[in-house]
């Protein structure tokens, strides 16, 4: 089994917004990046890969099963991890524990309780009482707790200070180290992903951009500086979309290629930052 993930086609619509003909593949011992803007169709993807949205139209196989015929066994093999808390408050992790637990066959007692230790976890204390990292932490212990093969996490770095986002992304790394995990990692702060991703998706309003290794981002995507006496129709076409200024232009490239056979010396190359990279995305909607 290549993908973990597979989406064929997939379209869902709701009132003013869309996720469109998408058509996505997350590749078996990776840690793939969901990028895009807030509102982009991250959260609308992930629920439909959980199941907790029906496709209006499209194929969605994860392991290679299909929900409507494997619902449980895909979910035995998947963990959660949100940003926020998704039990109910008035619990606390031992109560969790006992409720979750029998639902999982491969549930762990013996890996729960290092996770919980590990994470400096209280056992008897109310949810509710949990910060932000506390609560996270919780759903990445459960998730672990049943040996889950393929983890999903929806921005589950949002509003966490910065030690506590490194402690996270070292962890992540820890986990790979197996190579028997997947993880999905839905994120607009992308700066997460420069340790960790072996993959980045960008979604844009609903719609897949791209899905390409980090390394074949860092290659093909590019700043490019220069003078607006350089732009015109044929040399332009080498631009995803440009920035124009009295002083010069500044133009985002998927080709960095095609822009040094188009200018040679005339321009400044620099390497685009995946934040630069949905900035510059963003800006093309009011330039095509």
């Amino acid at each position: 089994m290549e993908h973990v993930i597979e989406l064929i086609n997939v379209s869902k619509t709701f009132k003013g917004f869309s996720v469109h003909n998408m058509n996505l593949e997350v590749k078996q011992g990776y840690v793939t990046g969901f990028i895009g803007a807030n509102g982009a169709g991250k959260s609308t993807t992930i629920k439909m890969i959980m199941n907790l949205l029906r496709p209006d139209a499209g194929e969605i196989r994860i392991f290679g099963l299909d929900y409507k015929t494997h619902e449980k066994a895909i979910k035995e093999r998947i963990g959660f991890v949100y940003d926020g808390n998704v039990f109910f408050e008035g619990l606390n992790l031992k109560d969790i524990k006992r409720i979750v637990g029998p639902a999982y066959k491969r549930w762990d007692d013996t890996l729960f309780k290092r996770y919980v230790e590990q994470f400096e976890l209280p056992l008897g204390k109310a949810i509710k009482t949990f910060s932000k990292g506390m609560q996270m932490k919780a759903s990445l212990a459960i998730a672990l707790s049943h040996h889950a093969e393929l983890i999903i996490m929806d921005e589950p770095t949002a509003g966490l200070d910065p030690i506590f986002r490194q402690e996270l992304l070292d962890l992540l790394q820890e986990l790979m180290l197996d190579g028997n995990r997947t993880i999905f990692f839905s994120t607009h702060i992308t700066t997460d992903l420069d340790r960790i991703a072996d993959y980045i998706a960008l979604i844009q309003k609903g719609k897949l951009v791209f899905n390409q290794t980090i390394h074949d981002v860092a290659e093909n995507y590019a700043l490019v500086k220069g003078t607006t006496d350089l732009l015109d129709k044929d040399t332009e076409r080498a631009f995803v979309h440009i920035h124009r200024a009295p002083t010069g232009f500044v133009a985002l490239t998927d080709n960095v290629k095609e822009v040094e056979h188009i200018f040679g010396g005339a321009v400044v190359t620099e390497r685009a930052s995946l934040e630069d990279i949905m900035y510059y995305m963003k800006g093309r909607e009011s330039y095509v």
